[in-house]
């Protein structure tokens, strides 16, 4: 039963760990005023955390950062593949 919450437990605080960078990446981008210094980083970094899990190929995860007059919107796209036991539709 320890093993199944230490799982768990590692899954959920890599889950807040990450939410708590992307937090932190936002507001310290909003200080200094360009977000293209560092999306390409952020893209390479989900790359590699995503390729960990599924295969994904460079051209599949797109970030994006649009600005409003006040809201800031971090769009995350990732195309994953399909399975590959999947029958197509």
């Amino acid at each position: 039963m320890s093993l199944l919450r230490a799982l768990f437990r590692s899954k959920s605080q890599s889950a807040a760990v990450a939410k708590d960078r992307l937090q932190v990446l936002i507001a310290s981008e909003r200080s200094s005023g360009t977000p293209a210094e560092w999306l390409p980083r952020l893209q390479k970094d989900l790359i590699e955390v995503i390729g960990r899990y599924v295969p994904v190929s460079p051209g599949a995860v797109k970030v994006e950062m649009e600005r409003g007059d006040n809201l800031d919107v971090l769009e995350i796209n990732i195309v994953l593949p399909e399975r590959a036991g999947k029958a197509a539709s």
